[in-house]
């Protein structure tokens, strides 16, 4: 049994996996973090969204294809995992665009072993070089070495970022990492530990943040990210060795781009 709370096109993605068509994203609830800042907590700590099955969860995803979709983008599934490695085999017989496992970063090796054949693009979030932040911000224990061996055993699955002839990444591994308020030091490592695994991995430096209602009044939290924090960080990129990535616009730090979690939605797809 799966707990979902979209299935969509999503716009707003890198590039090379929304495209002109959009990402075919399905968001599954729940998350092993509990970031206090996170802009989806209706889904990751509030747990809105409905419950499907294995054959329901394929057809999501062969809507999705159907719809034009450049790619079957999981969110945050890492707590189905297990669950998934069966799901994925069966849908790889109808579903032929890539499989994108957005997730959050902080899941076992032992885990993503299992996926492996299933998944093209691995798309895992870095958040923490600084345990203590790790501990502070998201509840999360041992974040950074877990977090680092994660990755590590993505990138020995997928050593090679392919595009296609779209630009639109078919297989490899794009880090994410969410630039926070007064925490530039903490950006500035795990950008070095990024480059200690593969100076080549793309890295998608995000300026996205903008406080939430729980972190509003929040002395570190409580404000958008500064330009300058964000120039610092991206000199921090290069400082590293890094040599592929994305930026982002400050504007982009808005609710407006935060999905819609309509699961009457969803409703309606799996009727069809």
């Amino acid at each position: 049994m799966y707990r979902i709370a979209r299935v969509g096109l999503h716009h707003y993605e890198e590039p090379c996996f929304s495209g002109e068509r959009g990402s075919g994203t399905i968001f599954f609830s729940g998350c092993a973090l509990r970031c206090k800042f996170c802009q989806n907590y209706e889904i990751s700590r509030g747990g809105k969204g409905i419950d499907i099955g294995e054959d329901e969860l394929i057809r999501c995803m062969e809507y999705l294809q159907d719809i034009g979709a450049h790619n079957i983008n999981l969110v945050t599934p890492s707590n189905y995992a297990g669950s998934l490695v069966h799901t994925l085999k069966l849908a790889k017989n109808t579903v032929k665009v890539p499989i994108v496992w957005n997730s959050g970063g902080y899941e076992t090796v032992a885990s993503l072993k299992k996926l492996e054949g299933l998944v093209d693009v691995y798309l895992p979030d870095f958040k923490y070089a600084d345990d203590g932040l790790a501990w502070e911000y998201s509840r999360a224990k041992n974040y950074f070495d877990v977090a680092y061996a994660a990755i590590k055993e993505m990138r020995r699955q997928q050593p090679v970022d392919v595009f296609d002839e779209d630009g639109m990444m078919t297989r490899g591994v794009i880090v994410r990492h969410l630039v926070l308020p007064n925490a530039v030091e903490n950006t500035a490592e795990v950008l070095k530990s990024i480059a200690d695994i593969d100076k080549d991995m793309y890295v998608s430096l995000m300026g996205q943040y903008f406080p939430t209602p729980e972190v509003m009044d929040d002395v570190a939290l409580g404000r958008r990210l500064a330009q300058e924090e964000y120039d610092a960080a991206t000199e921090a990129f290069f400082d590293a060795g890094l040599r592929n990535g994305f930026c982002q616009d400050l504007d982009s730090a808005t609710e407006e781009y935060v999905p819609q979690f309509d699961l009457d939605e969803i409703r309606k797809i799996l009727l069809k």
